[in-house]
């Protein structure tokens, strides 16, 4: 896998259990901070429909 510029939510701060998400020109990759090998890999639409479903709340319990 090529080297890829992690970055997390500044909302974690320095905790160590957050999200962390790299963009790379034809993919974006999800992990966390406490997985760091366990790597998802989405492509460009998957994450635009993540992302907007999080935003909706369709994950909220």
């Amino acid at each position: 896998m090529e080297e890829l510029a992690w970055q997390k939510p500044t909302a974690c701060g320095d905790g160590n259990n957050c999200p962390e998400v790299a963009i790379a020109p034809d993919a974006v990759y999800v992990r966390s901070s406490l997985l760091p090998d366990a790597v998802a890999r989405l492509t460009p639409t998957e994450w635009r429909d993540l992302v907007s479903a999080i935003r909706n709340g369709e994950f909220d319990i």
